[in-house]
């Protein structure tokens, strides 16, 4: 009851905060953003903050949680998304007419001993390694991965494509228009992860054939026709795969990888191979680092992208002839149906 007679909680602060987050017209945040940071809230700020109010929010009370996370071995990353989403919801309290923030810290750093965030673990895979997943995997995954290695899709970009909607007549092309996260249809990362992505003829054809048939309906999907859960392919056919190879990061021994490894993969590729910068950040869907990337036309010359990425390929070896992926495969590991990967 004191604190609420002192002012609002940091508890209905937070609240408040995440809703306008999710609602805003403006730069409306991904799910998987809000649920980390609910996480965040939920699990460490606030057990130790949620009674107090915004006013006595300062170094000092917020020292006892950066030391809390640290003696329970958190990461550098967990501890700071933590102390971030502290100072966004502090931030959030403004005067309703000059909009102003009605509580301004100065964060002292070393006093919160904050950990540097300086390593983020980035694994990636080898030519010779997806060459073996591709290999390895069966059904549907098998197609899926050949095309995360070999086009640079993020994996929610990747269970987001429709046939009719974002492949063209000869899969020469790709547009990413839509991802999925938890089941659900969503829009791209960013605006720049709207885009076209072309494919190798060698990766197109294979595409073709894995397609076969079907003229509508998510690309990869279960036997209902909803798009395949990133979590359990992950566990029941990617993971599996890398156990089966003996496949350690070498930046952090034991750690199995996830989709984003074939990204990784798939920008040292082009690098590797001396790509224009503005087209891979094209394919990639990433934005430009100046003013003069503004300029640049390259994403409207077509013959242009074509012309790159037959020269440049995929880096990677596609299984022979009759290991070929069929159209709706039903399986992605041996002994698995489809609607078991969803």
């Amino acid at each position: 009851m004191q604190a609420i007679n002192l002012g609002i909680t940091v508890r209905r602060q937070a609240e408040l905060w995440l809703e306008h987050m999710e609602t805003r017209r403006r730069k409306p945040c991904k799910p998987a953003t809000l649920q980390n940071w609910s996480s965040s809230l939920r699990r460490w700020v606030l057990p130790r903050l949620g009674d107090l109010p915004l006013s006595c929010v300062d170094n000092t009370s917020v020292k006892p949680l950066i030391d809390d996370m640290t003696a329970a071995g958190r990461g550098s990353k967990c501890i700071a998304t933590a102390f971030q989403v502290v100072q966004a919801v502090l931030a959030s309290a403004k005067d309703e007419k000059t909009r102003k923030p009605l509580f301004t810290i100065v964060w002292d750093h070393d006093y919160l001993d904050l950990p540097i965030v300086a390593y983020s673990r980035q694994p990636s895979f080898t030519q010779d390694e997806v060459t073996r997943i591709v290999s390895l995997a069966e059904g549907q995954c098998r197609m899926l991965y050949a095309l995360l290695g070999g086009a640079g899709l993020r994996s929610g970009e990747a269970f987001g494509l429709e046939i009719d909607k974002h492949v063209s007549t000869d899969c020469s092309k790709i547009a990413v228009q839509q991802s999925v996260w938890n089941g659900k249809v969503q829009s791209p990362k960013t605006k720049n992860a709207i885009r076209e992505i072309d494919l190798h003829p060698d990766l197109a054809r294979m595409l073709k054939r894995f397609i076969g048939d079907r003229k509508s309906g998510f690309l990869f999907c279960t036997r209902t026709g909803s798009p395949l859960s990133k979590s359990n392919v992950l566990r029941r056919s990617l993971h599996p795969i890398l156990k089966q190879m003996s496949w350690v990061d070498p930046k952090n021994a034991g750690i199995t990888a996830g989709f984003h490894a074939f990204r990784r993969f798939r920008v040292t590729w082009l690098r590797k191979n001396r790509a224009a910068e503005d087209l891979i950040r094209f394919w990639l869907g990433h934005g430009g680092r100046s003013v003069t990337d503004d300029y640049s036309m390259v994403r409207d010359d077509v013959t242009y992208r074509k012309e790159e990425a037959e020269r440049l390929g995929f880096g990677f070896e596609l299984p022979s002839e009759k290991l070929e992926v069929v159209p709706n495969a039903p399986i992605c590991t041996q002994s698995m149906s489809v609607s078991e990967v969803a």
